[in-house]
């Protein structure tokens, strides 16, 4: 069904797939910014192991909980996002969450106002631009919301959590694997409600070989300052001590200068060959620090963001500074 190329947010594969994942990141942050939870629903496909499942991590303590599901318990909607994970229900206006398991208990709701998404045309279906139509990619990526209102509230492990005032992102990837090494940075908690920030380069095999790739925008003033391989631009400095790391972005008119700070870590499950055998670390309660200029160093925007998302493969600094 070619037309779901055009919709990253919907269910891109079926049931009969082999060696295949496919999961949506949803992540809340409350307005005090006391509280941040990420949600991950997904299906996993790998060999006659294949059940559904729903990701938990707790961003200020680093705890994270993996609830499998049977296949049958997952149910979709080819049309628009929605989601059915056993009692849990995920769409684009918001999730119901029924999660219990003997680690975790989730119930409640959290509604999503004031949705900003990812610009869409003939020739690019979303943030991978014309490489969505490139066959037998290893993973493929899309944003759902780059931003968004929170309300409503739930209740974990008998802890009551208000999420009114708060701001959500979602994002999902799909295909067999994730890469072999990679960075990930997003962050929508600056001073500006509006603005938003996501960043990822990663090693992406192709034809026997690789190459390496990245996506990034600023959504800042109702407007997108998008920076890729696909636009030709360029990673033109970057420097990581271990606890920070420095980028610097080019395109034909801006200069996006990224400083990022890690902090609380916890481990997820990640896919490799549709099996969610993968051990990642993920934080979602670092610090980013955005600086964007124009070709004549003409300050354009600055502002940094509390309980950023960050992922990091340490052996993608060996691709990156070659």
């Amino acid at each position: 069904m070619t037309f779901r190329i055009f919709k990253p947010e919907v269910f891109q594969g079926d049931l009969k797939k082999k060696n295949y994942f496919e999961g949506w990141y949803f992540k809340h942050v409350s307005q005090d910014i006391k509280h941040v939870y990420s949600f991950i629903p997904g299906i996993s496909f790998s060999g006659k192991d294949r059940h559904a499942f729903i990701q938990v991590i707790n961003g200020i303590t680093g705890e994270t909980q993996y609830i499998t599901y049977p296949l049958n318990e997952f149910i979709w909607d080819y049309k628009l996002l929605y989601l059915r994970i056993g009692r849990s229900v995920f769409t684009e206006q918001g999730i119901n969450l029924f999660i219990e398991d003997d680690t975790i208990k989730v119930n409640g709701h959290i509604e999503y106002k004031n949705i900003t998404k990812f610009p869409k045309s003939l020739f690019s279906p979303g943030i991978m631009g014309w490489y969505s139509f490139v066959p037998f990619m290893e993973c493929k990526h899309g944003i759902i919301s780059v931003n968004h209102d929170l309300t409503g509230k739930i209740t974990v492990n008998n802890n009551l959590i208000d999420f009114l005032g708060g701001k959500g992102y979602i994002e999902k990837d799909w295909g067999a694997s994730f890469p072999e090494t990679w960075l990930w940075i997003q962050a929508n908690n600056f001073s500006d409600r509006d603005t938003s920030f996501t960043f990822s380069v990663a090693k992406i095999p192709w034809r026997g070989k690789f190459f390496i790739g990245f996506i990034a925008f600023l959504y800042f003033n109702k407007k997108f300052s998008v920076f890729s391989t696909y636009n030709k631009s360029v990673i033109s400095e970057i420097n990581y001590s271990g606890e920070s790391i420095d980028l610097v972005l080019k395109n034909y008119n801006s200069i996006l200068k990224i400083n990022t700070l890690k902090n609380t870590f916890g481990e997820l499950k990640a896919p490799e060959s549709g099996k969610m055998s993968r051990r990642i670390k993920e934080s979602i309660d670092s610090e980013v620090t955005i600086t964007l200029s124009d070709n004549y160093n003409n300050l354009i925007y600055n502002d940094t963001s509390k309980r950023a998302g960050l992922e990091v493969i340490d052996t993608i600094f060996d691709y990156l500074k070659h």
